[in-house]
């Protein structure tokens, strides 16, 4: 990737072309999802030792030796533009790796938002891995957002609170691979949510997105889910009770 300037006489990065790249091909469409990858750095995400030059080749990188990665680019976009994300929304993720997703939810959730009065964290982030947790808060604090995000060490596959059935969510993310959506989640959703998953066997699954509905109406109202198949993609798995067993 090349280092310049632009047509305004601005200095071209590597970040700059990557994002530019990424709104040509129609991934990012809107101004958050742009805002947010031009103002949260990649490269501070990445795992120790890791060359900055690489983060922004759009590749999944390796954390360590967890068994877990900071996700591509591309991907990284698609899955916040179909999570439909704005001010003010509270979201889980599952699968908080380096943290640099639930910054890039952080800074979309908290636009125009007083943080210092917020009662309580807008995004909710669950790891299993002990020294992923301790990276990630590191990071988030380091970008100015430890205010906003909550890490906490756990079984995804289960929500947050471990097991609740309290609908808690405009949002629930999805960064790992599951054989089937872990219903804990499903109930953790507030009607009218989107959940994004990706579902199948491993190596390969499809990139699911759900929405809670209620339908019918007095004695006959029930919750039920629509679902769509967006695409086939590659994660690595999910590990818990209501997921892949490790």
């Amino acid at each position: 990737m090349r280092q310049g300037k632009n047509d305004e006489g601005k200095r071209y990065s590597p970040h700059d072309e990557l994002i530019d790249s990424l709104k040509r091909e129609n991934i990012i469409k809107s101004k958050l999802v742009e805002e947010a990858l031009r103002n949260i750095k990649r490269e501070d995400f990445l795992w120790k030792g890791e060359p900055r030059s690489v983060a922004y080749f759009d590749e999944p990188r390796a954390l360590g030796d967890t068994g877990q990665t900071i996700s591509a680019p591309h991907m990284v976009a698609i899955m916040l533009e179909e999570a439909g994300l704005r001010p003010g929304l509270t979201v889980l993720e599952v699968g908080t790796g380096s943290g640099y997703n639930a910054a890039l939810i952080a800074y979309i959730v908290s636009r125009g938002i007083n943080v210092e009065s917020l009662e309580q964290p807008l995004v909710f982030s669950i790891e299993r891995d002990a020294r992923l947790v301790k990276f990630a808060k590191e990071n988030l604090e380091k970008a100015k957002l430890g205010k906003i995000v909550e890490v906490v060490e756990g079984d995804g596959s289960l929500g947050y609170p471990s097991s609740s059935k309290e609908m808690k969510y405009d949002r629930i993310i999805v960064t790992a691979a599951a054989p089937f959506i872990p219903p804990h989640l499903e109930s953790q959703l507030k009607i009218g949510g989107i959940l994004l998953a990706p579902v199948g066997e491993l190596p390969y699954q499809t990139l699911i997105k759900e929405r809670k509905i209620r339908k019918g109406g007095g004695g006959d109202e029930k919750v039920e889910f629509s679902r769509e198949r967006l695409m086939g993609v590659m994660f690595v798995p999910l590990i818990g009770e209501g997921a892949y067993r490790k």
